[in-house]
């Protein structure tokens, strides 16, 4: 059985930019993206820089057929995962009542379903060897209630809940969980979401790199929680013991507010 990591949302961004990371280490990936043309490109350019093996699976990991192609190309390669990161996610900006409910659906299986049954399977097999670790990116719109983000910010509060869950499960396993929490980052997300009039992206915008090397030495420390960026470490901690909800809420409200 081969040993290989995998990272979805891996056609750009930072998923992509774990990929190298993985390839630098010499360690074959599996990288998912819904783009077939982008994997095969980033295929062959990995392949040829790095002499490492690299799996794709083209597909919509917002329906439940994602996990199943994953697992098909996992099983016919005969492959054994040791690293999963949970990097494919978007949002969607705006008032909760003035988006589309469809598109909260498609966020919701893939930032929720895809992510927990994804870590749900391949946790049990790396629990059954000993060895394995999983980082699950969230977002630091997951450590407060986020108006105008609602529903994206709710998505990612779960992904830090069950990963800091997880996380204590599975102490002295061999296994190790860990949450990436990064702030506004360059990367085509705010595109996807909506968001070229948040006033979130005017300073403080990492690279999609800075944020990945932050995740992935993170993820192979074992290390629970990471946020990149000295600005938004200090957002997370006055967010986390500021007592009101209503300040809090407010707080995150100017932080969304479009300009």
């Amino acid at each position: 059985m081969k040993e290989v990591a995998i990272i979805t949302g891996a056609s750009g961004g930072i998923g992509y930019e774990i990929a190298l990371l993985f390839a630098q280490q010499n360690i074959d990936i599996l990288i998912v993206a819904r783009n077939k043309q982008k994997l095969e490109q980033i295929k062959i350019s990995i392949e040829k820089k790095y002499g490492i093996n690299v799996y794709y699976v083209a597909t919509d990991l917002s329906v439940s057929d994602g996990f199943v192609d994953i697992n098909n190309c996992v099983i016919t390669n005969k492959l054994t995962v040791i690293y999963l990161v949970n990097n494919a996610g978007f949002g969607d900006y705006g008032m909760f009542t003035e988006r589309s409910m469809e598109k909260y659906t498609e966020m919701l299986g893939l930032n929720i379903i895809s992510l927990t049954e994804l870590t749900y399977y391949y946790a049990k097999e790396m629990l059954k060897t000993g060895k394995g670790k999983i980082l699950n990116v969230a977002s630091t719109a997951g450590i407060q209630p986020d108006p105008y983000f609602a529903v994206y910010g709710a998505s990612k509060a779960y992904v830090i809940s069950l990963t800091e869950a997880i996380h204590k499960e599975f102490e002295n396993t061999g296994v190790t969980a860990t949450v990436l929490s990064p702030g506004a980052t360059k990367t085509e997300f705010m595109a996807r979401a909506d968001m070229h009039n948040a006033k979130l992206y005017d300073s403080g915008v990492l690279s999609a790199k800075d944020v990945a090397a932050v995740g992935f030495n993170g993820m192979m420390k074992g290390k629970l929680h990471v946020i990149p960026g000295f600005k938004n470490r200090i957002l997370a901690f006055f967010s986390s013991i500021t007592p009101s909800s209503q300040i809090r809420l407010n707080m995150a409200a100017k932080v969304m507010a479009s300009k």
